[in-house]
């Protein structure tokens, strides 16, 4: 798999809340050149979309508690 698919990979992953967290995993993984790979604005803003709707629909989304009726002192 190249860097680029991975970083889509990692971006669609919903565990990356944007660019700089997939750019420090692709650079963990070892992958070269992330810096180049993502020197295109296109991409970048691209990935970053992902991550930010991957994001919101990874989080968790159960019933909240009802809210308190506030006490009258």
């Amino acid at each position: 798999m190249s860097a680029l698919e991975r970083a889509y990979v990692l971006a669609r992953s919903g565990r990356y809340a944007d660019l700089a967290q997939v750019r420090a995993q692709l650079d963990a993984e070892g992958f070269r050149a992330v810096d180049a790979l993502l020197s295109s604005r296109s991409t970048r803003g691209h990935l970053q979309a992902i991550c930010a709707a991957a994001a919101r629909t990874a989080a968790p989304s159960g019933p909240s508690a009802p809210p308190q009726p506030k006490e009258h002192s």
